[in-house]
């Protein structure tokens, strides 16, 4: 069975503190969608986010890209977070790791193995089932 998987606070709290770009994955300018909320709060905090959906142009004030082999080389990619269904995500996990990112990230609800697998013999950190703003929400409190 697949279960959410994330590692300790304090990995967690290096892992945002050290990421800079995000790319979401699945990404929708739609109201109301749970990826334009937690894009937008990442945004606001302070991340660059890279919308990843071939149905957008931009979202957030940014360009859009179809996929994340389709993001300019030299654009370094910390972590990729997902908003597509599990099945989905082992080409998704495929793709972070030919773009060298350095995180594989699927949201709340989103669990997947063999694209764990995929990400972490490439040496990628995986967090699945977990939602990220839900997270540095969190953490963000506990620092108080």
């Amino acid at each position: 069975m697949n279960a959410p998987t994330s590692p300790e606070d304090r990995e967690l709290r290096a892992l945002l503190g050290q990421a800079h770009t995000i790319a979401v994955v699945g990404l929708s300018s739609k109201p109301g969608r749970p990826s334009l909320g937690v894009a937008t709060y990442l945004q606001e905090h302070g991340y660059t986010i890279i919308p990843v959906n071939p149905h957008e142009v931009s979202v957030v004030g940014e360009r859009s890209y179809a996929s994340l082999r389709d993001i300019p080389a030299g654009t370094q990619v910390d972590v990729v977070d997902v908003f597509r269904r599990a099945e989905y995500t082992p080409e998704v996990a495929r793709d972070a790791v030919a773009i060298g990112a350095k995180v594989l990230w699927l949201q709340e609800g989103i669990v997947n193995d063999e694209a764990a697998r995929i990400a972490g013999e490439a040496g990628l950190d995986v967090i699945m089932g977990v939602c990220m703003m839900k997270v540095r929400q969190r953490l963000d409190e506990e620092d108080v």
